[in-house]
């Protein structure tokens, strides 16, 4: 059994859907982001970024959500294994997607960490740009390669969970993503929420009854977004 430390709508929520989507037992522990708990020393124990989620296993603690993506991969065969002729494919656009677009995504929602307050402006144009050329990038793979882009797969959900927080984060920033301008992500995300496990972890989550076709701001159950 694993133990995954969650907030809602964090990056957690990639390495939940993934887990249900497999059918893999886990269980979760909530970090309150309002009592800031993923500073408190028994989390930062378990990850010393302070960062969420955080997946405890049996060999130990892994943190940073595209290596625990690559670690359930591997160990419950989610992705093609090392010999496949789709291993370099699954592996380029899974550090794509963690190292690149996510990374990018992030400097949106935090432009306080990476650009001074005069600056946030043209910040937030300069990456906003880069997203939408990320999201082509990632049409065309999800056109190109289905079967590594279908719903609960560690690429396709990743990929949906990014087209989710494009359109909805910050809550009170320009609005630039047009879901519309992608329709095989379209496509991705209605069949995500076809899925059982879907409406499950969108209550969870308070994400609402559409979290990827008609996304809204969350109310959780418990804890706190941001």
């Amino acid at each position: 059994m694993y133990l995954l430390h969650y907030a809602p709508d964090n990056a957690s929520l990639i390495v939940r859907l993934v887990l249900d989507g497999a059918g893999i037992p886990y269980a979760t522990a909530l970090v309150d982001r309002t009592k800031r708990q993923q500073d408190s020393a028994g989390y930062r124990a378990l990850n010393p970024t302070g960062l969420i989620p955080v997946l405890e296993t049996p060999q130990g603690p892994i943190s940073e959500t595209g290596a625990i993506l690559l670690w359930l991969a591997e160990t419950h065969q989610l992705a093609p294994p090392p010999g496949h002729p789709d291993r370099p494919l699954f592996l380029k656009w899974l550090f794509f997607l963690s190292n690149t677009a996510h990374a990018d995504l992030r400097q949106i929602f935090y432009p306080h960490q990476y650009a001074p307050a005069e600056a946030h402006r043209g910040h937030h144009e300069i990456i906003a740009a880069r997203m939408l050329r990320h999201f082509a990038l990632l049409e065309t793979a999800a056109l190109q390669h289905p079967q590594l882009f279908a719903a609960a797969t560690p690429l396709g959900v990743y990929t949906i969970v990014l087209a989710r927080w494009a359109a909805l984060y910050p809550p009170q920033g320009p609005r630039w993503f047009d879901a519309s301008a992608f329709p095989a992500l379209q496509a991705l995300a209605r069949a995500q929420e076809a899925r059982v496990e879907t409406p499950v972890v969108a209550r969870a989550e308070g994400l609402g009854p559409h979290p990827f076709t008609r996304p809204e701001q969350p109310n959780p159950p418990e804890g706190s977004v941001l």
